[in-house]
């Protein structure tokens, strides 16, 4: 991104798309949506991580970094596309499509699995060739995958380490049995995983003619429980007998007198830099083949990341150490020469998460391959004249600015729940009248200097708290907002962003007819 490149985008994850029972889809509204945001300029979609979910449904602690959510599939486009037959798709669960439900989004893609397979033998000779060419291709990261959910459904759902041991030490003959006796569910989920693909890449193929980027996330770390760890523990801060030796977290600060403790392995730097980073370079590889854009979370880990001892309750104990972060970005910028994919100026793809309580060398790191830091207007009025989240102290124009995130209140809920000297100074700056802090607070984003605003859509259609996606540091009620409006009261609320956006050079000035 650049300053020559102003733009604007929306935060809109596919899970909280309306219509589908469970979960949104890959299907129909996601088409039209891509077709709405081209329409009025908006020419980027962010997303989370498009992976699928643990146990609360957050797609930030995943079974398997380089696999795509099942509950995404679309059964309509299987049924359309002659993939599974019209009564598997008529006994396919069904229910409520308020809010996402994981038990019944998960029955659901398992049946469509379970469907996909069943009338796999009588597809073409030529929809099985690039089934088979296509598995190839993604060797990588599939095959264990596939495995590592099969297993995991057999034990109940029980961590890889309290497996039986051949299993959780990946015993060759205890692993080939498996293949053997469970080749049916095995083939059900590369099917899942290679249609769920088949559908995203429709999708990013419609929102390269309209000229729509897509802007993926990726975490930093990856899940104790995942095929990732179960695969390649040698990787990882994980024992002989699975359990952590030490995991990842951030310190203590004004938030929080313990600290935060995420349970994830940190990596054993030294291996990857001996295997020539081969598996980072793989996952970001994989990543870049989905979007056109990443946001790379918890970026500051690059530099130096928080080490706790395994068995430790609270994040107290740890001590910081250093990552070989240059290294690799310097190898991936290489990577990214070759396959053609760094943008203009030879800058990598990619966003730093740069939030919270950034050092010096943070930010060298960052500003030495030119990737955009990120700043969040809900941050900015605290009353410090020096607040770095002010519009005022945004210097330059490498950033990507956000009313809010999927981690924080929605700007409505934001502005019912802020004090009165912050309600003044924010009137302060907005020129005294709030009316519609969302719409204000958004409009202060386009007009920054920043090559990039971005709006989720809440912050749109003026939601409150109700609406809101993830509260950290809280185990229930998150990620199960789904939007219960069709598209057409969506429409609305794009025209005039894309209008405004327009006004601050973000958008072309020509709109659709909303």
């Amino acid at each position: 991104m650049s300053s020559s490149d102003r733009g604007c985008g929306v935060l809109f994850h596919p899970t909280a798309f309306p219509g589908t029972p469970g979960s949104g889809t890959f299907g129909a509204f996601a088409r039209s949506w891509i077709d709405l945001l081209g329409l009025e300029g908006v020419g980027v979609w962010q997303i989370l991580p498009l992976a699928p979910t643990d146990g609360t449904g957050s797609p930030y602690s995943s079974p398997s970094g380089s696999a795509l959510n099942p509950w995404l599939i679309d059964a309509d486009d299987l049924l359309a596309a002659g993939l599974i037959c019209s009564s598997d798709h008529a006994q396919l669960p069904s229910g409520s499509a308020e809010r996402l439900d994981p038990a019944q989004a998960t029955a659901r893609s398992e049946a469509i699995a379970a469907a996909l397979a069943r009338y796999w033998p009588s597809q073409g000779a030529g929809r099985q060739q690039a089934f088979r060419r296509w598995r190839r291709q993604q060797r990588s990261w599939l095959d264990d995958h596939g495995l590592f959910m099969v297993i995991r459904r057999q034990q109940q759902g029980r961590p890889w380490w309290e497996w039986p041991a051949p299993l959780a030490r990946r015993n060759r003959r205890a692993l080939a049995e498996q293949m053997r006796v469970r080749a049916q569910e095995l083939l059900a989920e590369a099917l899942l995983q290679w249609q769920l693909q088949e559908q995203w890449q429709a999708l990013r193929q419609r929102a390269r003619q309209r000229k729509v980027r897509l802007l993926g996330d990726l975490p930093f770390y990856v899940a104790h429980d995942s095929a990732d760890v179960w695969r390649r523990p040698g990787l990882f801060t994980v024992g002989p007998d699975g359990l952590l030796v030490s995991q990842s977290g951030v310190p203590p600060d004004y938030f929080s007198a313990t600290g935060q403790l995420w349970g994830t392995p940190v990596y054993r730097w030294w291996r990857h830099r001996l295997g020539g980073f081969r598996w980072w370079l793989e996952r970001l590889d994989r990543q870049l083949d989905l979007f056109d854009l990443l946001r790379l979370d918890h970026f500051r880990a690059l530099e130096a990341f928080w080490c706790v001892p395994g068995g430790d309750r609270t994040a107290e104990a740890g001590v910081w150490v250093e990552s070989p972060g240059g290294l690799l970005l310097e190898l991936l910028r290489r990577r990214c020469r070759r396959r053609g994919r760094l943008l203009p100026g030879g800058i990598l793809p990619l966003i730093a998460e740069d939030l919270g309580v950034i050092t010096p060398p943070v930010e060298v790191l960052r500003d030495r391959f030119s990737l955009p830091g990120m700043k969040v207007l809900q941050f900015a009025f605290d009353g410090a004249a020096d607040n770095p989240y002010l519009p005022a102290n945004t210097v330059g124009s490498r950033w990507v600015v956000y009313t809010g995130t999927h981690d924080n209140a929605t700007s409505r809920g934001w502005w019912d729940s802020l004090d009165q000297d912050s309600r003044w100074r924010f009137a302060s700056l907005v020129g005294g009248n709030v009316h519609s802090p969302s719409w204000q607070l958004l409009e202060l984003a386009l007009a920054s200097s920043a090559d990039l605003a971005v709006v989720p859509v809440q912050d749109l259609l003026e939601l409150d708290d109700g609406a809101r996606f993830n509260t950290p540091g809280t185990a229930s009620g998150n990620w199960s907002w789904r939007l219960d409006l069709p598209l057409e009261r969506l429409a609305g609320a794009v025209h005039g962003y894309g209008a405004m956006a327009a006004r601050y050079r973000r958008a072309p000035e020509v709109h659709g007819q909303g």
